[in-house]
């Protein structure tokens, strides 16, 4: 029982001089880059959206109490308000996810990588292969740090 046991353990793992595990190595130092760029670029995208609101919320301070008053600003508000929940639903609506900061961040995080990867040519099913040789709990994940943080798959 014990030697039948111990025969799967060493099935399952790579051995550390097998040519794939340095591909593998390559190709997880290329998704981190991938991964830090996607990053960077989703807090520009929020950054700038934070920014908007600080201008707009701004904007309507300055309208209401000084240019023109409640009564007129109210429906103003109103609409705007209504159009931005129009448009987390209509988010909803396309992605299955809730809208929310962390489920829009890793939307846009996943679209940007999908887009970088494709643009430098890494082969995400190349990856998953050499991640299942190499690592035998791998599932469908990703191997990096961020994959700890976001927990999103390549479907």
């Amino acid at each position: 029982m014990a030697k039948s046991i111990e025969s799967l353990i060493k099935q399952s793992i790579a051995i550390p001089t097998d040519p794939r595990r340095k591909e593998l190595e390559e190709m997880e130092k290329q998704k981190a880059v991938i991964d830090a760029k996607a990053k960077v670029q989703v807090r520009t995208e929020l950054y700038c959206g934070l920014g908007f609101l600080t201008v707009q919320t701004l904007g309507f301070m300055r309208l209401t109490f000084w240019e023109l008053d409640w009564d007129v600003m109210e429906p103003i508000c109103f609409f705007t308000t209504s159009f931005g929940f129009g448009l987390a639903y209509l988010f909803f609506m396309k992605t299955s996810t809730e809208p929310t900061f962390q489920g829009f961040f890793l939307h846009r995080f996943r679209v940007k990588q999908e887009r970088l990867m494709k643009k430098q040519n890494f082969d995400m099913n190349r990856y998953k292969e050499l991640c299942k040789v190499c690592y035998p709990s791998f599932e469908d994940g990703a191997k990096s740090e961020t994959s700890s943080v976001f927990h999103y798959s390549y479907k």
